[in-house]
């Protein structure tokens, strides 16, 4: 099966969003945006040395949103035919008379719409037959088992790719494209000695084949990051300096954008409110938006209703200078949109120590490289999260933790940043780095 080529020209797709327009303003819309789309992909794993998976998906989708007045109806369809069209089209009009009219409601600003596309070098075709992807799987589980004789099972070894391609355009005059490519590799092994089982993963991504790492470096992360668990144990219950790993401090700059989002702040589910030129990081923490960046894991010219995305420092020396706004969450706040509808944009913390120098600052401490639940409270901040890693003396690690929690609030979480690592990861739309902060609770024996 041959799924690594579009089923559609790129044309046939902006001239299907030409239709869609077309139809809505013959059956009495006052405005209309629409999204078209098609992916393809194809994953394989592998455990044990055998095949375990082989996944294709092949998609492809149309959603109208329509106006009558600043009544809105949305509607979606997988069947690109014009009758098709025309039954979608009728649908989300049907809907907009029912729903009760939203002021805040309506197509972005024209003067906001993105009118430069840049290439943003997102798109790189990978003819990766099956038994390509097999060969790689098995050489990444092969790597992660051989690392040592205490690699003792596997929950297995994936190869994963993708493309995707869409066209946005509304009744405003706009019209943009995008085409992209993204492609994993990972693996996940458990360790066992006389002290128990562990079981610890790692992957690669990016979008091009080219600049992931190979399978054998994936797998022998993989292996090594299972085995440094073996031993673990709970410490004392107390308050201590915690560092994040690089992909775990991530989550913490994820809870960020989501308090100063535009969602949040309206609906006062956020603990961050009103926060807008206010103190809410330590002074060493800056984070950059670049929506384009080359081959970024976010990029993009327009945002999800066709607005121009911009480059700005949304902290700077812990000050919040913007929030991540939707023209509908900005109207809301009698704001303007920030051109994140959809989302952000390849965030960039700034790096303040190398990882050895975090790990000295810590002193003696925790290491934390796992985060397990979800006890994260949006409306006040506070934070509590299973936890494992490992424990730290003297800016040395000194064995494995598990069964512990860290606790603390948002709030002075943020606040109590001491230095943000240069070992991001670069396959992250959040480019972040191992994130110390001096102090907080942890719960263990």
């Amino acid at each position: 099966m041959n799924v690594s080529e579009f089923s559609f020209a790129q044309q046939e797709l902006c001239d299907l969003a030409t239709m869609v327009l077309e139809q809505a303003a013959s059956q009495g819309a006052s405005a209309c945006d629409v999204d078209v789309s098609e992916g393809y992909g194809q994953s394989v794993s592998v455990r044990l040395g055998e095949v375990e998976t082989i996944e294709y998906n092949r998609d492809k989708g149309v959603g109208v949103t329509v106006y009558l007045g600043q009544q809105k109806g949305h509607a979606s369809s997988s069947d690109f035919s014009p009758d098709a069209i025309k039954e979608t089209v009728k649908a989300a009009l049907a809907i907009a008379r029912f729903t009760a009219a939203d002021s805040f409601a309506g197509l972005p600003d024209a003067d906001r719409l993105a009118t430069s596309f840049p290439d943003f070098d997102l798109y790189h075709p990978w003819d990766l037959s099956v038994e390509g992807a097999i060969a790689l799987a098995t050489e990444c589980e092969d790597a992660a088992r051989g690392v040592d004789e205490r690699i003792s099972n596997s929950e297995g070894a994936s190869v994963s790719t993708g493309a995707s391609r869409f066209v946005y355009a509304n009744s405003l005059g706009f019209m943009g494209t995008e085409c992209s490519s993204r492609y994993s590799l990972s693996a996940a092994v458990i360790a066992e000695d006389e002290s128990g089982m562990q079981r610890d993963y790692w992957y690669s991504s990016a979008r091009s084949h080219l600049d992931l790492d190979s399978a054998a470096a994936v797998g022998q992360r993989a292996g090594e990051r299972s085995l440094r668990r073996l031993g673990a144990r709970r410490v004392k219950t107390g308050e201590y300096p915690v560092l994040f790993e690089a992909p775990v401090a991530s989550g913490l700059i994820g809870t960020f954008v989501q308090a100063v989002s535009g969602s949040s702040l309206y609906r006062k589910s956020s603990f961050l409110p009103d926060s807008l030129g206010q103190t809410i990081f330590a002074p060493c923490v800056s984070i950059k938006e670049d929506p384009f960046l080359k081959k970024g894991m976010s990029s993009g010219a327009f945002d999800a209703e066709g607005v121009a995305t911009v480059a700005r420092d949304v902290v700077s020396q812990g000050v919040l200078n913007g929030y991540f706004l939707s023209s509908y969450s900005a109207r809301k706040l009698s704001m303007s949109t920030t051109g994140n509808a959809g989302g952000s944009h390849n965030l960039i913390v700034a790096a303040t120590h190398t990882f050895a120098q975090l790990l000295a600052e810590l002193g003696t401490g925790l290491f934390v490289t796992e985060l397990l639940g979800h006890g994260t409270n949006m409306v006040t901040g506070d934070y509590s999260r299973g936890a494992a890693g490992f424990w730290v003396e003297n800016g040395v690690i000194q064995y494995a933790v598990e069964e512990i929690t860290i606790a603390g609030n948002l709030r002075d979480i943020f606040k109590n940043i001491v230095g943000i690592g240069d070992d991001s990861q670069p396959w992250s739309s959040r480019k972040v780095g191992s994130i110390l902060v001096n102090k907080m609770t942890v719960a263990g024996e």
